[in-house]
């Protein structure tokens, strides 16, 4: 364990073997910091934070600061990461609020690049991968191997499917299910442009369920077909693809409906 002389770590921190804290690095209390994890010079973890094992906090970042709600009153909320997540200069994560989860979630290997934010009571997965300045707002959820483009704005409460990529700049109001691309419309707001066909590929959907799941596209999105209907008709015509079941059943979970072509 190293500690710089100029950091200020509270006596209630949890430091496991192998942390490091750079200078002027700020530990509040109640945090538990897992081995091998680095966090940089200026850095501030605030309290109620749990840092898992092999992070890397950058100079200047914030994580497990109060939430930016107006109905927060300090009470005991926390901020969890997994393990192996690099969280860049000047990143944002707030602590969740009691009228959310209490707390909000990231899970492992996630990269949050420059000036990106994580608002409270957010979920984040695995994998996923935050552009330049892309900005959570509460209560969203992200699942996992998702990739925004840098300044892409999510509203609350909507729901960003398994791997889908969200150019660069976009507007999120609705739910964007799994294995899709959305790019900003006229306005800016999100528009389903295809599978995520290439990132499918590198993740290794075998030739059948990329079919599968272009068969499904289709009949959701332009056969001019109720959204209950392209859904019974899916499920008669594709059987045992567990990746258009994965797909309906995000649809059929929506609760503030989704983005469509």
């Amino acid at each position: 364990m190293a500690i710089h002389a100029t950091a200020i770590v509270h006596p209630s921190a949890e430091l496991a073997e192998g942390v490091e804290i750079g200078p002027y690095a700020i530990i509040e209390a109640n945090v538990r910091i897992g081995k091998g994890t680095t966090v940089g010079p200026h850095a501030v973890i605030g309290k109620w934070t749990e840092l898992g094992e092999h992070n890397q906090i950058f100079h200047l970042a914030s994580v497990g600061a109060p939430p930016q709600d107006l109905k927060y009153k300090g009470e005991e909320c926390w901020t969890r990461l997994g393990n192996h997540n690099v969280i860049r200069e000047f990143a944002t994560i707030h602590r969740g609020t009691v009228t959310g989860h209490a707390e909000t979630v990231l899970g492992d290997n996630n990269l949050m690049m420059a000036y990106s934010h994580v608002a409270h009571d957010c979920r984040v997965g695995s994998g996923n991968v935050f552009a330049n300045s892309a900005t959570l707002a509460g209560h969203v959820t992200i699942q996992d191997n998702v990739i925004l483009g840098g300044l892409v704005a999510i509203h609350q409460f909507v729901t960003i499917g398994s791997y889908t990529m969200l150019g660069g700049g976009t507007l999120v109001g609705l739910d964007i299910p799994p294995y899709m691309i959305a790019t900003s419309g006229g306005k800016r707001e999100a528009k389903l442009r295809g599978l995520n066909l290439i990132g499918l590929k590198r993740r290794g959907f075998s030739d059948e369920a990329i079919h599968s799941l272009k068969q499904a596209y289709k009949t959701l999105f332009m056969a001019d077909l109720k959204l209950a209907e392209a859904i019974a008709r899916i499920r008669a015509e594709i059987i045992g693809c567990a990746e258009v079941d994965t797909l309906l059943a995000f649809i059929e979970r929506s609760e503030r409906g989704i983005c469509r072509g």
